[in-house]
């Protein structure tokens, strides 16, 4: 039998599963993820009114008319996937040629901005043309006289429209199906799932950043550092990630945000989710649009709350921190990226600084510079996201976990067998830290805790090197202190000083 797999066709023995089908594929999935299943479209896909066509400079989604050319349309669709571009000028823009059903006429008719035209090159029906009308103008393009030749309207991707010219091609023609329409479709883990002909599996979405929001398109890749990205809420238009929600980030980039427009909230209520469109919306002042799907928008469509979903992201993160030195600046190289360092450069350091900072600039720049420091004052920590999620959620985000893997932490007090730590990043929204995984006996030396609103000093983060039967690892009494995870490398810490910033890196168990 034959099915698709992330858009390519393999086939397999009959009776095969999921599993089989991946692995023919050579799709991975990320731990956890869900995998989408279409049972079928093929009639309904052939018959759609709507298409995306994917152009060299971005996609154009048009709607065919009751013209009489749809027909005409339907026969030649295949022959429209893959066409150069033959002519442009201020008014229009002529993709071509080839066959179709059309008869061609020598009539002038006047055309308005966004009409698509079936029209002929020397009133041949064998070198038809697609032509989008760029301005109001008057012209003779070889079209059927009872229908003018309009064919379509753009009703996507319009600001494409004037960037469109002869050196472009269009590189696909995707069908736009009703989803209602498609009662046949699931999402599962199940890799023994048993596939049927024709089934559609679709094991990952993939996403393009754009260059203009280099901070977006770092929080994004922040978002999915782990190869998937966790889905939150669900609505007709659009699903959400809630992941980094309340971490600050700069509006950058303004544009619709047409199907596969993928945005982060900059502003406001919702302030760090990150969106992505399953129907065309206008823009809005506080979405930064920071890249745009390219492949797997029917996973995304299919996607429940909870759910986590596989995400390819391009360009590929270039973040080196916590790596050691010379491994960083190994991958740089072969990222066709000039490193230089700054600090510390022996055989046992590690990077704790780049810059700059995101991936886009490090790009654009084709340099980067690495800030490093000694390994044994990167200390590893463990966190206890099932005992302690929300103290968790401040504590990441003081230390800036949550968009990077180290982050620094500033030595406020250190006393007896106590450190006591005091972050510098802003966390007013935290002031409310609730108890949360409090001690319910001894704790053990090098468990890390935070001050709860039980106590003055809210927030405050400490280790202690020995275990405690009465005062938590803060200096807290019990009922004052959450716990949230563990030192890994407590002997790092013993000869620290006030003053001093240690970097931590979180290692996952």
């Amino acid at each position: 039998m034959r099915v698709r797999v992330d858009g390519s066709e393999i086939s397999l023995r009959d009776g095969a599963t999921l599993g089989d089908a991946l692995e023919a594929a050579n799709s991975t999935v990320s731990p956890g993820a869900v995998i989408g299943i279409i049972k079928g479209r093929g009639e309904k896909a052939r018959a759609t009114d709507s298409y995306w066509l994917v152009t060299t400079k971005g996609r154009v989604r048009i709607d065919l008319l009751d013209t009489g050319l749809k027909d005409a349309w339907h026969e030649a669709v295949e022959s429209i996937e893959g066409l150069e571009g033959r002519w442009s000028d201020s008014g229009a823009v002529a993709f071509g040629n080839f066959p179709s059903s059309i008869s061609p006429g020598r009539g002038a008719y006047e055309y308005s901005r966004f009409d698509v035209l079936l029209g002929a090159s020397g009133f041949e029906s064998e070198k038809s043309q697609l032509i989008f009308i760029k301005r109001r103008h008057s012209a003779v393009y070889g079209v059927p006289s009872e229908s003018r030749g309009i064919l379509a309207r753009v009703v996507g991707g319009k600001n494409i429209l004037d960037r469109l010219d002869k050196n472009d091609r269009i590189l696909k023609v995707e069908p736009i199906v009703e989803w209602e329409d498609l009662t046949e479709k699931l999402v599962t883990s199940d890799m023994s799932f048993p596939l049927a002909e024709g089934m559609e599996i679709y094991s990952r979405f993939e996403v393009d950043l754009i260059q203009d929001a280099p901070r977006g398109a770092e929080f994004f890749l922040a978002a999915t550092k782990d190869g998937s990205l966790k889905v939150d809420v669900v609505s007709s238009s659009y699903i959400s990630s809630h992941v980094l929600k309340g971490e600050p980030i700069e509006f950058e980039h303004r544009e619709p945000r047409l199907e596969g427009a993928v945005t982060v909230r900059t502003s406001g209520r919702g302030l760090g989710h990150i969106f992505i469109y399953k129907a065309d919306r206008t823009s809005n002042p506080s979405h930064s649009v920071v890249g745009r799907v390219t492949a797997g928008l029917d996973l995304l469509k299919l996607a429940s709350p909870g759910q986590r979903l596989t995400a390819k992201v391009r360009p590929e993160r270039f973040m080196v921190l916590g790596m050691p030195l010379r491994e960083a600046v190994e991958l740089a190289r072969t990222r066709g990226i000039e490193p230089s360092v700054d600090g510390y450069s022996g055989d046992d350091a590690v990077v704790i600084e780049q810059n700059p900072p995101t991936t886009m600039e490090v790009l654009k720049a084709g340099k980067v510079s690495l800030k490093a420091i000694q390994s044994s004052r990167l200390v590893r920590i463990e966190l206890y996201d099932d005992l302690a999620p929300k103290t968790l959620d401040y504590f990441r985000h003081v230390v800036g976990l949550k968009e990077r893997p180290v982050g620094p932490l500033p030595v406020f007090f250190v006393y007896e067998n106590t450190v006591l730590f005091k972050p510098v990043i802003n966390a007013l929204r935290y002031k409310e830290l609730l108890p949360e995984n409090k001690p319910t006996g001894p704790v053990p030396a090098g468990s890390i805790g935070v001050t709860n609103q039980v106590a003055k000093r809210t927030g405050l983060i400490g280790v202690k090197f020995v275990e405690d039967r009465r005062y938590g690892p803060s200096g807290e009494k019990f009922e004052g202190t959450n716990i949230i995870g563990r030192v890994i490398d407590l002997d790092k810490l013993r000869d620290v000083k006030e003053g001093e910033i240690v970097y931590v890196m979180e290692e996952k168990r």
